[in-house]
């Protein structure tokens, strides 16, 4: 992720080199992750670790470390969860840039699954990553995690991959294709099909922490809210005015497809303000953390203003 500080608050360098530190963790979990011992094929093992591997901004699996660590979890302790919620978010990349979905051609900065392989590769490399992002939950050694904890992680991933999140929001998203929703119907949109995945990342970070309940877990659940509706508008934004080198993908998609996004409901000025708008309620969500709060603080606006 590339951020381009637009309020004074630019990332510090520790900070950078904490999340960057956090990406290139989860690329060796994920990487055994999918050493897989039965596979299917070599050609489907292979497409699932091109979708996976070497590519991606790594938020969701970073806020999981981030949460994690900032309630004194060890990384060890957090690799399962962000292996999990990565590979739920990829599969989610490789059916969405679908022909019968957003019929994309580039994702990451190279071609999408479908393109780079074909169309029913592309859709067992989204089945098999799904299955496995709850396997690797279920079954991935998490010293210290209780089996009533670990049941209630597969249920937040869950969740926030099914009807009430992600791939409920999906369907909302491809339903208004050509028509002009309000402001609330796009934010309930985008809070779905983006937000319930990073919220449930910033959750998943605190209950491997051993956080299951109170204000601190309300707290985080609040942040992880707003940032996601934040992240997703920032997103939208990118569309409209982003550089596609730096995003990885083509720009322009959303108003080729006559999908309606926040720019094109409520205009750019008002989306900036928004996205800002979030950034600060989320931050101050975090006032039950204290000091712990410093790095989620600081991915807060990160996330709101990054150029990629």
């Amino acid at each position: 992720m590339n951020a381009a500080a637009t309020d004074g608050n630019a990332p510090s360098a520790a900070f950078l080199a904490r999340v960057a530190a956090c990406q290139a963790r989860i690329e060796g979990v994920l990487d055994a992750a999918l050493a897989l011992p039965d596979p299917g094929t070599a050609r489907l093992r292979e497409a699932m670790r091109y979708s996976v591997l070497g590519a991606g901004k790594r938020l969701r699996p970073t806020l999981v470390y981030l949460t994690g660590e900032s309630l004194g979890a060890s990384p060890e302790r957090l690799d399962t969860p962000a292996a999990a919620v990565e590979l739920i978010h990829v599969y989610s990349l490789v059916h969405d840039d679908l022909p019968a979905m957003d019929d994309d051609d580039l994702r990451r900065g190279r071609p999408t699954c479908h393109r780079a392989y074909d169309e029913a590769t592309a859709i067992l490399v989204g089945d098999a990553l799904q299955a496995l992002a709850f396997a690797v939950l279920a079954n991935e050694p998490m010293t210290g995690t209780s089996a009533q904890t670990r049941l209630e992680m597969i249920r937040v991933l869950a969740r926030a991959t099914g009807t009430g999140g992600m791939a409920g929001g999906q369907a909302v998203d491809l339903a208004a294709v050509g028509q002009q929703l309000s402001v609330a119907a796009i934010e309930n949109m985008h809070r779905r099909k983006t937000g319930a995945l990073i919220e449930g990342s910033v959750v998943l970070g605190a209950l491997a922490a051993g956080v299951t309940g109170g204000a601190e877990l309300d707290a985080l659940k609040a942040f992880g809210a707003e940032v996601g509706l934040a992240f997703q508008i920032q997103d939208d934004i990118l569309d409209v005015e982003g550089d596609a080198a730096l995003l990885g993908k083509s720009t322009g998609a959303d108003a080729a497809h006559g999908k309606p996004t926040y720019p094109s409901t409520a205009g750019l000025a008002a989306s900036r303000a928004r996205a800002a708008a979030l950034r600060d309620a989320a931050i101050a969500a975090l006032k039950p953390l204290g000091g712990r709060a410093a790095a989620l603080t600081q991915l807060a606006r990160y996330v709101v203003d990054r150029s990629s």
